[in-house]
């Protein structure tokens, strides 16, 4: 069944992760395993927040996931983030991903996702998230 809410094409903007699904990430029939997306999906909004935190965050929550789609060997998957919202020492991140399979170009919505994010100090601890420049 198909979203009304879920926009029919990937966010505009650079993606934050590129990988291609591989058969050790997969179960016996060729589907990938659904824990292998959600890193990748974290790794993507990591990424992202310690870009805006200017140093090391941690993930710390993970408020929403929803699996749309299954993903298959050789999936080339392209995860998007975006921050959606910062706190004094956290960084809430929507993540995005979307596959293209074989050697088609059509862009399939697989995943979407909200990663909360604490940026820390060089002794793990909450630190405040720098203004924005």
């Amino acid at each position: 069944m198909e979203d009304p809410e879920r926009s029919p094409r990937p966010p505009d903007g650079e993606p934050a992760l590129r990988a291609i699904a591989m058969p050790a990430d997969a179960n016996p029939f060729g589907d990938i395993f659904g824990g292998w997306l959600l890193s990748q999906m974290d790794l993507a909004g990591g990424t992202v927040a310690t870009r805006r935190a200017k140093g090391r965050t941690a993930t710390v929550a993970i408020t929403a996931m929803s699996f749309h789609r299954p993903v298959f060997v050789g999936d080339e998957v392209t995860c998007y983030a975006e921050i959606i919202r910062t706190g004094t020492t956290s960084i809430t991140v929507k993540v995005e991903s979307w596959v293209r399979r074989g050697t088609g170009e059509e862009k399939i919505a697989v995943t979407e996702g909200i990663f909360t994010y604490v940026a820390v100090d060089g002794d793990r601890r909450p630190r405040p998230v720098p203004p924005e420049t």
